[in-house]
């Protein structure tokens, strides 16, 4: 849960070996196993080893998916441990053992292709990021101030009078609502890329905990709760769940196609 009330004052890689085994007029000869060296021109018939990672408290599939550097992200590890997952990937029981990686496409072509589909889907992703809301930007990310309890403001505030319509910027599923200190009442979101985004001093909320929402779905409308000088949305982006783990939400919404 974030932390209340803190918005305003008052491998090393193995060596590859490889053993090759041929046959000859029907008699089987046996090549001897090679060295780091040797194995690099047998790469085509390689396969890589399926790694077990086993779930700890506080664990999600994307946070593991971005810890282990899972191409498909959190998707295709649920995809490859459904069994053990469950119906729900949101709820992950400690203790489950995932499967991380598996076999090498033995296609020369399939690095470039692999990579070409990579970049689809990072083209693909832009498109489904939102502005949280529609409204002029106010106060600026990393201003600073003693009206901060950081000492300098942790997001960005939209000028909006109550009542104005708050969007999810992405995909991504509700991982707190309600009272958040001097946030007044908020609404946390964590997203498929490990991010977290948090939208303070709403009127109302319309989403619960372990809600799935979509990019520009409302969650609630803006307001004016909490440590507040007037009607307002405190937007932030973090890279967890918790206050004090923020980074420029402007910039990460620039980098997905989002002017705001």
């Amino acid at each position: 849960m974030p932390a209340k009330g803190k918005h305003r004052l008052s491998t090393s890689q193995r060596i590859a070996r490889v053993a090759a085994v041929a046959s000859a007029g029907g008699a089987a000869l046996a090549l001897p196993l090679m060295g780091a060296s040797g194995a690099q021109a047998a790469t085509s018939g390689a396969t890589a080893d399926t790694t077990t990672y086993t779930v700890k408290a506080g664990d999600t599939l994307s946070k593991i998916a971005k810890a282990q550097d899972v191409g498909g992200g959190w998707k295709k590890l649920y995809e490859d441990n459904k069994d053990a997952v469950g119906s729900n990937a949101d709820h992950l029981k400690i203790g489950v053992k995932l499967a991380v990686g598996g076999a090498a496409d033995s296609d020369s072509g399939s690095e470039a292709a692999a990579a070409t589909a990579q970049a689809s889907a990072k083209t693909t992703a832009s498109g489904d990021y939102a502005a949280p809301v529609d409204g002029a930007k106010g106060t600026d990310y990393g201003n600073s101030g003693s009206m901060w309890s950081s000492g300098s403001h942790t997001g960005a505030d939209f000028s909006i009078p109550t009542g104005t319509s708050v969007k999810s910027i992405a995909e991504g599923t509700v991982v707190s609502t309600g009272s958040g200190g001097a946030y007044g009442n908020e609404v946390v979101i964590e997203h498929a890329d490990g991010h977290f985004s948090q939208y303070g001093h709403l009127s109302s909320i319309g989403v619960a905990q372990g809600d799935t929402v979509t990019a520009g779905q409302e969650i609630a409308k803006s307001g004016a709760t909490g440590n507040v000088t007037g009607p307002h949305l405190h937007f932030e982006v973090r890279t967890t769940a918790d206050y004090g783990s923020d980074v420029d939400p402007i910039a990460y919404l620039s980098e997905h196609g989002v002017n705001a």
